[in-house]
C-alpha cells in the first residue's frame, strides 16, 4: 500500500513537471514570433479544440499511470515495479536527456528549451505509444487471454449471485408483507372506516376529528410500524372513495406528521 502511493506521488510529480515544460516552450514560441504577455495568456477558438484534444489523449496516460488498473497475471511487465517505475520517472528521464544533449554553450533560455523538449518527447514516447503498445502485446499473450477469461467469467458470476440473493431476498420481503397484511386485515378494517368519516365529518370540530385521527394513526404504529400507518392509509382513502366522489384534502396524512416516522407529503394530496 505504501509503494503505491508513493507511485502515485511521483506520477503527480511528473505529470506537474510536464505541464510546466509544455507551458514553458508555448511561452518561449511565442515570445520568439514577438506576441505580447497579453496574447501569450489567451487562446484563440482553434488553439483551445487543439489543446482539449491533445489534453484529452494526455489525461486518458495520466489516469491509467494514477488508477494502474492491471493485474499482475494479465500484464506481468507493465504491472512490474520496474517498468511502474521507469513510467512515472520517464518525464524526468527525459529531462536528463535534453540536458545531456543540448548544444554547447548558448544562452540559459536554450538550455532550458532543450530540458523542456526532451521531457515532452519522452514522454509522449513512453506514456502515448510505447505504454499501449506493450499492454496490447500482453493483452494478446495466450496466457493472458485465458486469465482475462477466467477473471471475467469469475465475475459474471458473482454479479448472478449477487442478483439471486437480491431476488430471493425480495420475495422473502413480499412474502412477509403479505402475512403482515392478512394479519393486520381484521384490525385494520374498523380502523380504516373510521377514518374515512373522519375525512368528511363537519359534525365535529377540526380539533377533535384531528385528536381521533392522530390515536389511530399511533395505534397503528404500534401495531406494525410504519408499514402499518401505510396500509391503514391506503385502506381509509380507498374506503372513502367508495362512498363519495366529493373532492377533499388528504388530512389524514398531514396530521399523522410525527407519528413514527410518518412525514406528510409535499403537496398536500387532495382525494377524489
Amino acid at each position: 500500500m505504501a509503494r503505491k502511493r508513493i507511485f502515485k506521488l511521483i506520477h503527480f510529480g511528473s505529470t506537474l513537471w510536464f505541464v510546466a515544460c509544455a507551458a514553458f516552450l508555448i511561452t518561449v514560441a511565442m515570445r520568439q514570433v514577438g506576441a505580447a504577455w497579453w496574447l501569450i495568456f489567451s487562446l484563440s477558438g482553434y488553439s483551445a479544440v487543439l489543446t482539449f484534444v491533445l489534453t484529452s489523449i494526455y489525461l486518458f496516460a495520466v489516469y491509467r499511470g494514477v488508477v494502474r488498473g492491471r493485474t499482475e497475471q494479465e500484464y506481468p511487465l507493465t504491472s512490474s515495479i520496474y517498468y511502474m517505475a521507469f513510467y512515472d520517472i520517464c518525464p524526468y528521464l527525459g529531462a536528463v536527456a535534453g540536458f545531456l544533449g543540448r548544444a554547447p554553450g548558448g544562452p540559459l533560455i536554450g538550455l532550458f528549451s532543450s530540458i523542456a523538449i526532451g521531457s515532452l518527447a519522452v514522454t509522449f514516447l513512453v506514456w502515448i505509444i510505447v505504454d499501449p503498445a506493450v499492454c496490447l502485446v500482453e493483452m494478446c499473450l495466450p496466457a493472458s487471454r485465458k486469465l482475462r477469461h477466467r477473471r471475467v467469467v469469475q465475475a459474471k458470476a458473482e454479479r448472478l449471485q449477487r442478483k439471486q440473493e437480491s431476488d430471493r431476498l425480495l420475495v422473502e420481503l413480499n412474502e412477509q408483507v403479505a402475512f403482515n397484511y392478512e394479519h393486520w386485515q381484521p384490525l385494520l378494517e374498523p380502523m380504516a372506516e373510521e377514518l374515512a368519516s373522519l375525512m368528511v365529518d363537519e359534525k365535529h370540530r377540526m380539533t377533535a376529528r384531528e385528536k381521533k385521527t392522530v390515536a389511530l394513526g399511533a395505534r397503528a404504529w404500534r401495531i406494525g410500524g410504519i408499514v402499518c400507518m401505510r396500509r391503514l392509509h391506503e385502506m381509509a382513502i380507498a374506503n372513502y372513495v367508495k362512498r363519495s366522489s366529493r373532492k377533499v384534502v388528504d388530512c389524514v396524512a398531514i396530521w399523522w406528521d410525527g407519528i413514527g416516522t410518518w412525514r406528510s407529503p409535499a403537496p398536500v394530496r387532495i382525494v377524489s
